[in-house]
């Protein structure tokens, strides 16, 4: 492995889409800094990718928070210069509109846009005196379309969609790809494996077709295309979905 003396930031680095994007990017030689809620958890992801010979710097960070973000981001900048800040924060819950509790959408707002603005901004702020960076921000299928029981949670993926819009069109000339990642699907994790078991019971799982849930590593693959597009290529939007999804 090439070491480069480039940083990549992965804001909301949980055990499956985030750290397969930290893998994938300390595999291509990139220093990662890693940050989440519980940054203990992070423990796992440092040693996987240190003993593959890459090299990542966890931290505890709550993205919800300007100071911590700034200083997390800029940590980064100053080990290794900032080339792609990946903002990556889930917030999924599902509360009928009555159940939804002033708490619960104030927070879930904070967690998935108002955390993707203050990462987005900072990381903007790093990038431009170089001219070049990418700045991508994971979506869901919230984000186009609001369900039953998301009020909450399609409200903060629709805003983080709108500031990841703005941004493209402000930053996109000063050399920096900003895109908005539309993840339309269930992923392979913990948490989806048990909303299948208790919708439609534990033979479920035994029923799933090959390649039915989304890989997290294919995910990872997706970021990693998207930061070497050419400039004259750029994508905004990318949806990207299993070969049986319905939609």
């Amino acid at each position: 492995m090439q070491r480069r003396n480039a940083s990549v930031a992965v804001v909301g680095a949980g055990d499956f889409i985030g750290s397969a994007i930290a893998e994938r990017f300390a595999a291509e030689g990139y220093t990662v800094f890693a940050g989440r809620r519980n940054g203990d958890q992070l423990a796992p992801l440092k040693a996987k990718i240190e003993a593959a010979g890459g090299a990542c710097e966890t931290r505890t960070l709550d993205a919800r928070n300007e100071e911590s973000v700034t200083a997390f981001l800029a940590e980064a900048d100053a080990f290794a210069p900032l080339e792609v800040c990946i903002f990556n924060v889930g917030a999924n819950v599902n509360f009928p509109i009555l159940e939804t509790t002033e708490r619960v959408f104030r927070k879930v707002w904070e967690m998935a846009c108002y955390g993707g603005f203050l990462t987005g901004r900072e990381a903007a702020r790093l990038m431009l005196p170089r001219g070049s960076g990418s700045i991508f921000f994971t979506g869901a299928t919230a984000s186009l379309r609001g369900g039953k029981g998301y009020a909450a949670f399609s409200s903060a993926k629709f805003g983080l969609r709108a500031v990841a819009q703005s941004m493209a069109r402000e930053l996109g000339p000063e050399n920096i790809h900003v895109a908005h990642l539309i993840i339309d699907s269930g992923v392979d994790t913990d948490f989806v494996r048990q909303r299948i078991v208790a919708a439609r019971g534990a033979e479920a799982l035994d029923q799933l077709e090959p390649d039915e849930l989304m890989h997290p590593s294919s995910i990872a693959d997706t970021y990693w295309a998207l930061h070497n597009q050419p400039r004259d290529a750029w994508t905004h939007e990318l949806d990207i979905r299993p070969f049986s999804e319905t939609w």
